[in-house]
């Protein structure tokens, strides 16, 4: 180990590497289990500002739900984020999502010394990554030498401009190496938004407009800290640490015109969304030699906060009209009403974890790996909504308080491995087996009264097994068989009753779901091109058991039971009454429970009338159900044009097609915003004599498709294009000019809306709605000095 620890010690990138680079591809890796490694060169040419704007680059990665030109939300193989697991420095990082994906945009790119996509599972890591896992390893200060520093200007479309700026430093240090870096840079984004919504799919009847100006503007802060230090001949201590700072504005404007009965209804609606979230974590590792092998313990914790909230005020006006103009005005109009609504999130997601891990040598080409991972996390939100209406026009908005919700789900868990890997002559292999395990806790309370508490605990055994085949000094195959799982999303276990949460359905949380499963299979070739190409293809295909989806309880809705209640007996509050009384004598009761309750009851003094219950809307939850599929092929390339003498010219390329089934409350339907395809094009061209390089880079993500019950989207991207245009002056100092969104991408959106599921299965439309929004092109130019 002390002769492993001394070979890493060398290997040390200059400081004027940062400023001056050459053209760098994807690294081919030794590990046996499939890994893409990508060095921070590799897409520094485009001046990423951050990890999204680095991973739009990389194979298998869409962003479906993201606004345009922003890369927040990461996916692969095109499943949701809760698919895919997300690692800084090897470690779990709690995010935003209720599905626990973790938004990679809040990393600044300067912090990261590389990115790896691991495709399979392997028994030393983390088993809930059924998609694959993107690993982020931040810059340390054995990876880096010297001290340089970083300063741009962004331009966007509307002429807005905002800063950039930051520096690392690394060097000796008590005996050890320290690196310290900072990055500030405004962030802002400006976008156009316009919405038409019509009766039905005809789109023969208009019903309303609605045009959108939307600006996000704020600052990130970020700062990362790594120390190194050698321990006698052979251990070696390391601790890091990272912190990151969102704080933003969103304000919305939109105008909205509705024609109803001969009337035309307009709307200014105002919105605000002040954004507060921190990220931060710190780690420790202490490896040392021990009975003949190796020995780590490691210890982190890391966290999530977010304190936020979001306004909207609504003010209408009517005129007595037959058609409109589609251009928003309140001349002669008269006002009809002003409301408002609000919300605040006060969020906490922490995780602490600690591993125990030996490695050691079984003979001479067998190695052994076996240890534990212990992790607790608690995730505590609490949601504070409020509410107003103006008696007269030109009320001031005075918010009165409507509802408190809090949600608080803690979970421990206790992970034992052993791995086992060799080598045989040109066949390398990797076995191993995970038994995780999970205990959970789920409270939920609405405005100081427990409404929900479970428990309830997983368990599963993960194999793996890789195989690696160097079947000349060029040419590699490799096979992976390995079983993940994707855990609940935090949302599906909470017992809180949503009511109209889909369309007039309602939909109620079930803490009792189990761990979906997946059993995976990566085949995959690699062919090394000259020195530095390299070229790869990989299938894969998972099969992905207990299922959660939405399944209909067969309890009718709240809705449903205020009209029959009406209709049948002329008593609207029956059902609700019902079921505050049923609450009241079952203090233990769910409120489930007492739904299902009031519709038995209703149901017999329905019949008891004489007339007929006939529920148009139901109460749903999630559920374990089925299987599902996902299968694709995924192609990538990076090489330099040596053979055809341009050994200064890089070419990227990058292509993924997935397809999967998934069968749903209406049929069979690809798993929900699932892109279809996304692939990336590019080059890059030195020109030594001039100190000069340029590039462009082309990206296209296929369109994706999500059904929930009352509610079908499709989501289509438009193209993408980036240029860069470089210029160094001696081995300190360059300048970089980089282009993006020059073909002005718009994301698209096709909206099918219906009250409830009949309605959807019968094509019968509440609204049919078109949505599109811009972002416009924008510009960047950043210097770089090395001193």
């Amino acid at each position: 180990m002390a002769q492993e620890l001394s070979t890493e010690q060398t290997e040390l990138n200059e400081v004027r590497e940062v400023v001056v680079y050459a053209t760098r591809y994807r690294d081919r890796t030794a590990d046996i289990a499939p890994v893409l490694s990508y060095d921070l060169e590799y897409f520094q040419k485009f001046e990423p500002n951050t990890v999204g704007d680095m991973l739009k680059r990389v194979p298998g990665v869409a962003f479906v739900g993201s606004d345009i030109a922003e890369y927040d939300g990461a996916q692969l193989r095109g499943l949701g984020g809760g698919y895919t697991q997300v690692l800084i420095n090897g470690k779990r990082v709690p995010g935003a999502g209720d599905d626990r994906s973790f938004w990679v945009d809040r990393i600044p790119a300067e912090m990261v010394e590389r990115v790896e996509i691991l495709r399979s599972n392997s028994a030393n890591r983390s088993g809930d990554a059924v998609a694959g896992a993107i690993n982020i390893i931040l810059r340390d200060s054995y990876s880096f030498d010297g001290t340089y520093v970083r300063a741009g200007l962004n331009h966007w479309y509307d002429g807005e401009a905002n800063p950039t700026f930051g520096a690392v430093t690394s060097g000796d240090f008590a005996g050890g190496r320290i690196l310290a870096g900072v990055n500030i840079q405004d962030r802002y984004r400006a976008k156009e938004k316009r919405s038409d919504r019509f009766s039905d799919a005809s789109q023969e009847e208009l019903v309303s407009w609605e045009d959108q100006t939307e600006v996000k503007d704020g600052r990130d802060y970020s700062a990362n800290l790594s120390y190194i230090v050698d321990v006698g001949d052979a251990a070696r201590l390391t601790l890091d640490g990272f912190f990151v700072k969102t704080d933003r504005d969103v304000t919305e404007v939109s105008f909205e015109e509705e024609l109803d009965d001969g009337q035309t209804i307009d709307a200014r609606v105002p919105g605000l969304n002040p954004i507060d979230q921190k990220n931060w974590g710190f780690g420790g590792e202490f490896e040392f030699d021990m009975m003949g092998g190796a020995t780590e313990i490691s210890v982190d914790h890391a966290r999530f906060q977010d304190d936020s909230s979001t306004t909207e005020e609504t003010h209408s006006y009517i005129s007595e009209v037959s058609n409109w103009d589609r251009v928003w005005s309140i001349d002669g109009a008269d006002w009809d009403g002003s409301e408002a609504e609000a919300e605040s999130v006060d969020a906490s997601d922490a995780e602490t974890g600690f591993k125990l891990a030996h490695k050691r040598p079984l003979g001479s080409d067998v190695r052994m790996e076996f240890g534990v991972d212990y992790r607790q996390k608690k995730r505590d939100i609490t949601y504070t909504t409020l509410e107003w209406e103006a008696e007269e026009e030109g009320d001031p908005v005075m918010y009165e308080p409507d509802s408190i919700i809090t949600s608080v789900i803690k979970e421990k868990r206790l992970d034992p491995y052993m791995q086992f890997s060799g080598d045989a002559g040109k066949l390398s292999w990797e076995l191993g087996l995970r038994y995780e395990t999970t205990d959970s806790d789920i409270r939920y309370v609405e405005d100081g009264a427990v409404e929900g508490a479970a428990s309830t605990d997983y368990d599963k055994l993960l194999p793996s097994v890789h195989f690696k085949w160097d079947v000349s000094e060029s040419d590699r195959i490799s096979l992976s068989l390995a079983r993940s799982v994707k855990r609940p999303n935090f949302n599906e276990l909470i017992p809180a009753l949503l009511d109209g949460e889909y369309g007039d359905n309602d939909y109620i949380g079930n803490p009792r779901l189990e761990m979906e499963t997946a059993n995976g299979v990566d085949l995959g070739y690699e062919r090394r091109l000259g020195r530095q190409g390299v070229v790869g293809v990989n299938l894969f295909y998972r099969r992905i058991e207990n299922l959660i989806e939405l399944t209909n309880t067969g309890i009718a809705g709240q809705d449903a039971l205020a009209s029959i209640g009406e209709d049948e007996l002329d008593d609207e509050d029956f059902a609700g009454d019902f079921m505050d009384d049923y609450m009241d004598e079952h203090p233990g009761a769910s409120k489930r429970e007492a739904q299902a309750a009031a519709d038995a009851a209703l149901r017999a003094a329905v019949a008891d009338a004489g007339g007929e219950f006939e529920p148009d809307s139901w109460l749903f939850t999630s559920e374990n159900v089925g299987t599902g599929k996902v299968y694709g092929v995924e192609l990538d390339v990076s090489t330099p044009l040596s053979v055809l003498g341009l050994p200064n010219t890089g070419v990227f390329l990058n292509y993924s097609w997935v397809k999967s089934e998934v069968t749903d409350f209406l049929g069979e339907r690809r798993f929900n915003d699932q892109a279809k395809s996304v692939y990336n094009i590019g080059f890059i061209h030195d020109l030594p004599v001039l100190d000069v390089s340029f590039g462009a880079t082309y990206r296209k993500q296929g369109d994706a498709f999500s059904r929930v019950l009352a509610e079908e989207v499709t989501i289509r991207y438009g193209d993408e294009l980036d240029l860069f245009v470089e210029k160094r002056f001696g081995n300190n100092f360059s300048v970089r000019l980089s282009a993006n969104n020059l073909l002005d991408a718009s994301k698209d959106e096709i909206f099918h809306k219906f009250d409830n599921m009949d309605d959807q299965i019968d094509r019968d439309y509440d609204e049919f709605e078109l949505e599109s929004e811009e972002a416009g092109p924008y510009y960047q130019i950043v210097a770089r000095w090395a001193f």
